[in-house]
């Protein structure tokens, strides 16, 4: 599904050049469940992003589908992102400016999925993630964990063939984790490719393999 080459990610300093990612070699086939892993500051977040194409500085090689998305501009990436990724952020990235139920139906109207058809997912993944009773909220009146629920399901919501999670129960108590765990290792199963970001023994072990980063290099996949 992607693969990517020799890719590489550095800032700019006044020292010279920062690097947070290092002749990274990827290779990951449709319907995997892969972990990556690694200490605070190892790159991480870094590379989900790339991956996600929602970040364009870098350079290498990267091949999503039968993408080249090393030679598409990257004011058309997010059209690639759009109709294949669902991304669930560390940080959430909800739009603060519209309630619950909206937010859940903005990766839907990406896809140009019909608005009664739309109303009848929503409803659907409100009642699955238990937070029907927060549909007219705004993500301001929501806890942590409440936010992380709403943040998944809008990842999951369309369907996507790709699921990218930055520690995606991060913010949520033990059941509710194990639940959407469990979720993921279902959607899995029917074939969505899930790559997920994961300080987690426990959610790691939902995966077939993992990726190990340190200081920007990948240094081991078992």
């Amino acid at each position: 599904m992607l693969k990517l080459k020799n890719v590489e990610k550095c800032y700019k300093t006044k020292a010279g050049f920062t690097y947070v990612l290092r002749q990274i070699n990827l290779d990951i086939q449709e319907g995997e469940f892969v972990t990556i892993m690694g200490p605070s500051g190892a790159g991480k977040s870094t590379l989900l992003s790339i991956l996600g194409m929602y970040d364009n500085t870098w350079e290498g090689e990267f091949f999503f589908a039968e993408h080249a998305v090393h030679k598409i501009a990257p004011k058309d990436r997010p059209i690639i992102n759009k109709r294949y990724i669902g991304f669930v952020f560390q940080q959430f990235h909800l739009l603060d400016d519209l309630t619950v139920e909206e937010n859940l139906d903005i990766p839907l109207s990406y896809r140009d999925v019909k608005k009664a058809e739309r109303q009848g997912q929503v409803a659907d993944v409100l009642d699955r993630f238990n937070i029907v009773g927060k549909k007219d909220l705004y993500p301001s009146q929501l806890s942590g964990g409440q936010q992380q629920l709403v943040a998944v399901a809008r990842a999951v919501i369309a369907k996507p063939k790709l699921i990218l999670a930055d520690e995606p129960t991060g913010n949520l108590h033990s059941d509710q984790a194990r639940e959407i765990m469990e979720l993921f290792k279902k959607l899995n199963r029917e074939g969505t490719t899930i790559i997920q970001v994961t300080h987690s023994e426990t959610n790691a072990a939902y995966g077939n393999r993992i990726v190990q980063l340190k200081d920007g290099w990948q240094v081991k996949t078992a």
